[in-house]
């Protein structure tokens, strides 16, 4: 069996789910970690905003710090809203004897509701867990409070700089460190009043994977694809900033292995099958009639139907997604696979490679990420 990566949250409460403990709790899980906290301080607090903050002691958070260290371990730790000057520099002497240990500091200063969430003191004592961390993640006014990109790379930080607070129809997210820009994500805007928790989703998903043995750029891509799905699946709670869909985040964001999750079965009569599997109870998310449509099951998986020229046993295909296909099928032609065709780009945003097993049975392996279950021209949209 796969290790078990043990992931601890240094972070305050979030008492309507939305953010904090509770997001990371929930970010973690779904990616297949195993999530430790140690509370910093209890909110009071709902899709409006924050009405309470009830700081933990410094004793008590570096005792549950102590308790989960001494027995269960950490191969990553991911550290949010901090409370206090006095506890960010306790945490930073913690972390100090963890060497080794990959740390992800989010530095929480305002909630998405406007609640202010650090004071002055504590901003300044930033600089230690900044300084110790792997990466560190604020949002672009997080960014200015700290001094701007070249004061945090100047200490020596790595730097995620978020550009959800930019003006404009895409996101950019920038891996920065003192040499300049080390990566760029860039996608299109996701519109929605209920983004409530997505800092705290996407810095517990890159501690989630560097503590899963991901490098860094891969375990930031594999969070962005997560908090990206959580958004579009937003169950429509509260009457102001909702929380994100995290317990819908199945089967969209691959590991190191494998994942399969697309199949497509050859038909010879398209309003048939359209209708067959209607009956069966899947959701039909994409409809190109006369050749091809999409459905999605209750657990993320998603069933395609193609009228093929060649035949009904031509059109079916079982589909791997992998984290990194490009370097997938490298490592398979090394090892003697003979592909149909290397990765390609597909006009329907999927990249593909095809081969066949030895008795024949065409394997697709792809990257669709988002695409594969909200295309834009998903029909339920």
């Amino acid at each position: 069996m796969t290790k078990t990566a043990r992931i601890l949250v240094i972070a305050g409460s979030d008492s309507g789910g939305g953010a904090g403990i509770q997001a990371d709790i929930k970010a973690i899980t779904m990616l297949g970690g195993h999530a430790m906290t140690a509370i910093t301080a209890i909110t009071a607090q709902n899709t409006l905003g924050v009405t309470g903050v009830h700081p933990i002691p410094r004793d008590m958070v570096l005792a549950q710090i102590d308790a989960v260290v001494g027995d269960i371990g950490v191969d990553a730790v991911k550290i949010g809203m901090i409370g206090s000057a006095e506890i960010a520099h306790a945490v930073a002497d913690r972390l100090e004897a963890m060497p080794g240990v990959a740390v992800v500091f989010d530095p929480v200063m305002i909630a998405t509701s406007g609640a202010v969430l650090a004071d002055a003191d504590t901003i300044a004592a930033f600089g230690r867990l900044m300084r110790r961390a792997t990466v560190t993640t604020p949002n672009l006014p997080e960014l200015d409070a700290l001094g701007g990109e070249s004061a945090v790379t100047g200490m020596g930080a790595v730097l995620l700089a978020k550009g959800g607070h930019a003006e404009g129809a895409e996101v950019i997210d920038r891996l920065i460190g003192a040499a300049g820009e080390i990566a760029r994500w860039q996608d299109k805007r996701i519109e929605t009043r209920h983004s409530h928790g997505t800092g705290c989703t996407l810095a517990s998903g890159i501690a989630c994977g560097l503590g899963q043995g991901l490098a860094l750029a891969d375990a930031i891509a594999r969070a962005r694809a997560f908090v990206r799905v959580a958004l579009k699946e937003a169950p429509g709670l509260g009457a102001g900033h909702g929380p994100m869909g995290h317990q819908a985040v199945r089967l969209d964001t691959p590991g190191d292995g494998p994942m399969l999750n697309q199949v497509t079965l050859g038909c010879g009569d398209y309003a048939a099958s359209v209708a067959f599997y209607r009956m069966l109870g899947l959701r039909q998310i994409v409809d190109s009639p006369p050749r091809y449509a999409r459905f999605e099951t209750g657990g993320g998986a998603t069933l395609s139907i193609h009228a093929s020229d060649a035949g009904v046993s031509a059109a079916t295909q079982v589909y791997f997604e992998q984290r990194d296909l490009d370097a997938e099928v490298a490592r398979l032609k090394a090892l003697g696979a003979v592909f149909l065709h290397d990765p390609i780009d597909q006009d329907w945003q999927w990249r593909e490679a095809r081969l066949a097993d030895p008795f024949g049975n065409s394997i697709c392996l792809y990257q669709a990420g988002e695409i594969r279950r909200f295309p834009d021209w998903r029909i339920d949209a």
